[in-house]
C-alpha cells in the first residue's frame, strides 16, 4: 500500500470524529501522533548505536508500549484509550522535567507537547488511526524518506485551512531561494518565522551533496536555527526536521520579535537567513519598542526585515519574501527600513512573482528580495517572473513549479537586460523616496492588448495598494 493511500485513510477516519473540526485540527491531530511514532523509531536507532541511551519519556508512555496492537485483545481502545491519552499521556509529557543539562533531542518532546491537544473524541476511531500509522516502519530509511513527499502534501493541505495557510511557502520558492543563497557546510542558517521548516529543509537538501564526513553532517545539524511562534507549525517543523534525520533540531517555540534588536551580539548573527515573514499581521506596542524609533511599525513584515538586518553577519546573505506593499511605500517605517537596507547592505536582486503563487491563502503579489552585508547598494536588478504558456494566474490546482525558475537560474550568473530583466541605479531609487515598485521598462506596453481579466487584475492590485496606503496613513496618525 502506498503512503499516499495510507494518509487518505487516516483523514477519512478522522472526518468521522465529531471532535475534529476542519483541516487544521485534522492535520494537528495527525502530526502529534506522527511525531510520537517517528520519535519512537528514532529512539530505536539511538538505542542500537548508544549503549547508555535513556529515553526522557516514561516507559509506559512510549509509543511502542501503548500504541502498538499486538492482536492479543489487550490494545487500548475506546474510552480506555481516550482516558489514557487525555489524562495520562498529555499531562505527563507536558510536565516532563527539562533543564540546562537535558539533551536537546530529549527536551524537544516537552516543547512539542506544551501547546498540543487531542481533538478526537471517539477512542475507537483513534485506535483505527493509530493502527494505520503503525503500518509504516520509520526505522527503515526508505520508508522514512518516502514519507517526506507525503509530508509536503500535508503541508499543502494547510493552504485551504484558513489562516493556517500562512505556514506554508511553496517548495519551488524555498528551493529556488536557497539555491541562490548557496549555503555551505559550516554556514549558520536561520529562519526567524520558520513555519513548517520549509527553508531549513531546502537548506539541508542543498547541502547534501557537500557532505563528505560524519562531522559535516553534524555541523549542518548544529548550524540550522529556527523559531516559530504558533504551536501547530512548530510541531510540523519539528516533525519535518526529524523525518529529515535532524535528531536535535535547533527549533524554538517563541516570538523572534520579543528581544530588543540592539542587544544582539556577533554570536547572535547568521551567515544565511532565508524566510517568508508573516505579513498583514500586527504587533503590540510592547513588541515595537524593541526596534529603533524610526523603524517601529505595527506591520509584522516590517519588523522582521529590521530584525534580519540586525542579525545578518558581515558578508552574510539573505533572501526574503515580501508583498508589493513593502516595495511601493515611501513614508514612515517602510521608508526608513529601505533606506537602511540600501545604505548598509547590497540589495542586488528582486524577483517579482506574479499573482497566485500563494493561492488560495492570498492572491497578493509577492517579491523575493536578495541582499548581502558586503557594501552599500549601487544598483538593483529586477527580474519579472513570467507565467508559463497558457497560464493567466497560479491557482491551487495550477501551482508554481520548480522548473519555472529555470530562466532565473540561467540568467543569475550572467546578467543581461532582456524582456524580463532590468536594472535600476540606486540614485534613481533614492530620488523616488525609496520606492522599489519599479515596473518593467522592457515590455512593449503599446502593443500589449489589455484583456478583461488583465483590467480586473490591475484593479485588484490597485485596491490592495490603496488598502496598504490607508493602513500606513492611519498608523502615522496614531503615532502622532
Amino acid at each position: 500500500m502506498s503512503i499516499t493511500t495510507l494518509i487518505k485513510r487516516i483523514q477519512d477516519i478522522m472526518r468521522q470524529d465529531s471532535g475534529v473540526d476542519g483541516d487544521a485540527q485534522r492535520i494537528s491531530q495527525m502530526v502529534w501522533l506522527l511525531f510520537l511514532k517517528v520519535y519512537d523509531a528514532k529512539e530505536e536507532l539511538w538505542e542500537f548505536y548508544e549503549e547508555d541511551y535513556k529515553s526522557i519519556i516514561p516507559d509506559e508512555l512510549r509509543w511502542r508500549n501503548w500504541a502498538v496492537d499486538e492482536k492479543d485483545g489487550k490494545a487500548l481502545t475506546g474510552e480506555h484509550l481516550l482516558n489514557f491519552v487525555n489524562n495520562e499521556l498529555f499531562p505527563r509529557l507536558k510536565e516532563l522535567t527539562v533543564d540546562e543539562t537535558t539533551e536537546k533531542r530529549s527536551a524537544i518532546v516537552k516543547y512539542v507537547f506544551e501547546d498540543v491537544y487531542n481533538y478526537m473524541k471517539n477512542g475507537t476511531l483513534l485506535r483505527q488511526v493509530i493502527n494505520v500509522l503503525n503500518e509504516v516502519d520509520f526505522t527503515e530509511y526508505e520508508e522514512r524518506h518516502a514519507f517526506n513527499d507525503i509530508y509536503e502534501n500535508i503541508l499543502r493541505d494547510l493552504q485551504s485551512a484558513g489562516n493556517a495557510g500562512e505556514y506554508y511557502t511553496p517548495r519551488p520558492v524555498t528551493d529556488f531561494m536557497v539555491e541562490m543563497l548557496n549555503p555551505q557546510v559550516g554556514d549558520s542558517i536561520a529562519d526567524f518565522a520558520c513555519g513548517t521548516g520549509g527553508f531549513l529543509i531546502s537548506s539541508i537538501s542543498q547541502m547534501e551533496s557537500q557532505i563528505k564526513t560524519p562531522s559535516d553532517k553534524k555541523m549542518i545539524q548544529q548550524n540550522l536555527y529556527g523559531i516559530e511562534k504558533k504551536p501547530l507549525p512548530y510541531l510540523l517543523a519539528m516533525t519535518n526536521l526529524i523525518l529529515h534525520d535532524i535528531d536535535s533540531p535547533n527549533l524554538l517555540h517563541g516570538n523572534s520579535l520579543s528581544k530588543n534588536v540592539r542587544d544582539y551580539k556577533e554570536e547572535d548573527r547568521f551567515d544565511v537567513i532565508a524566510m517568508n515573514p508573516p505579513y498583514g499581521g500586527t504587533e503590540e506596542d510592547a513588541i515595537k519598542i524593541n526596534f529603533p524609533t524610526g523603524m517601529q511599525s505595527s506591520e509584522t513584515a516590517d519588523l522582521f526585515m529590521t530584525l534580519i538586518m540586525y542579525r545578518l553577519k558581515k558578508n552574510g546573505r539573505a533572501g526574503v519574501v515580501l508583498p508589493d506593499g513593502f516595495l511601493f511605500a515611501t513614508e514612515g517605517a517602510k521608508k526608513a527600513i529601505k533606506e537602511k537596507l540600501l545604505t548598509e547592505f547590497n540589495l542586488h536582486t528582486i524577483v517579482r512573482l506574479p499573482e497566485g503563487v500563494f493561492a488560495p491563502y492570498t492572491d497578493i503579489r509577492t517579491n523575493l528580495l536578495f541582499f548581502d552585508k558586503t557594501e552599500p547598494t549601487e544598483e538593483v536588478w529586477f527580474y519579472e517572473h513570467p507565467f508559463p504558456n497558457g497560464y493567466k494566474k497560479y491557482t491551487k490546482t495550477k501551482p508554481i513549479r520548480k522548473q519555472e525558475f529555470d530562466a532565473e537560474l540561467a540568467w543569475w550568473h550572467n546578467r543581461v537586460e532582456n524582456e524580463f530583466a532590468w536594472r535600476v541605479p540606486v540614485e534613481d531609487i533614492k530620488n523616488s523616496q525609496y520606492n522599489l515598485d519599479i515596473k518593467n521598462p522592457n515590455r512593449d506596453i503599446e502593443n500589449t492588448q489589455l484583456t478583461k481579466d488583465t483590467i480586473i487584475d490591475n484593479l485588484f492590485d490597485n485596491f490592495e495598494n490603496a488598502k496598504t496606503l490607508l493602513k500606513q496613513i492611519k498608523e502615522s496618525f496614531n503615532n502622532e
